[in-house]
């Protein structure tokens, strides 16, 4: 476990330990076990362990290129279906002449009616069209009880027709960056292209969230695959860490959202 837990960062430490979970579990059993939505960083870390077992996995979002998804573990005998990843679409319907439907809105009341984030996928909005994924689990609970967006009453309707699912796909550049660590205030200072004190006073007023959770730590060192938001510039994704450069500078590939 420890040789685990020394890739990875102090705090996944409890998800480490529950991937492993799901992999003894698979391995006892004989049986494919589902997880619940995963963002990019949580699907990274659950290749990486079961890469090491005889097991195999596959990831599905329910929209073409989701960015969180469900993943199925499962023996390399098994051939999952598609409907193992039990996941539900449903299209939000509510006054579009009036209201102007925002991504964050919607996922506040979403997660109003009780439901944990992780039973979540993606939320795509395009041409005043909304749409969401959910878990099948608890669809038929969000389906009775998710009726308001703000002050906005809306009604939800199953999505059973895949040419109406909408393929909103993002658009990012790719640019290299080369840093002197990779510390959170180092890496929002080369992002935001300002002052590691400017970075530093982001990141203390909560403005900075590292795979969707509030990082308020200057010394937090970011990784491959996390997804970094920073309120005021934008989105952004660490690609790649292509290593040092003759002066010990870090070369990290980043891509911003467009």
């Amino acid at each position: 476990m420890e040789s685990i837990f020394q890739h990875f960062r102090k705090e996944e430490q409890p998800f480490i330990e529950k991937v492993n979970s799901w992999v003894k579990e698979v391995e006892d059993t004989y049986a494919p076990k589902l997880t619940e939505f995963l963002d990019p960083r949580q699907r990274f870390i659950t290749e990486s362990i079961v890469r090491n077992s005889d097991l195999m996995l596959e990831a599905e979002g329910g929209f073409p290129d989701s960015e969180r998804k469900r993943v199925l573990i499962y023996p390399d005998y098994y051939s999952p279906e598609a409907e193992e990843y039990q996941i539900s679409l449903y299209e939000v319907h509510y006054p579009q002449k009036f209201v102007d439907m925002k991504h964050s809105q919607l996922l506040g009341s979403l997660m109003s009616v009780g439901i944990d984030r992780s039973r979540f996928g993606d939320i795509q909005i395009a041409d005043e069209k909304v749409q969401f994924a959910v878990a099948e689990e608890v669809s038929e609970y969000i389906h009775v009880n998710f009726t308001q967006v703000g002050k906005v009453k809306v009604s939800v309707k199953p999505i059973l027709d895949a040419a109406e699912v909408i393929d909103a796909k993002e658009e990012w550049t790719e640019e290299m960056h080369i840093i002197s660590s990779l510390r959170l205030d180092t890496v929002v200072a080369s992002l935001a292209n300002c002052s590691r004190a400017k970075a530093s006073s982001l990141i203390k007023g909560e403005k900075v969230k590292v795979n969707w959770a509030m990082i308020d730590q200057q010394a937090f060192e970011v990784e491959e695959h996390d997804v970094l938001s920073v309120r005021g510039f934008g989105r952004y994704k660490i690609l790649s860490i292509e290593g040092r450069t003759r002066k010990d500078k870090i070369r990290v590939v980043i891509g911003a959202l467009v």
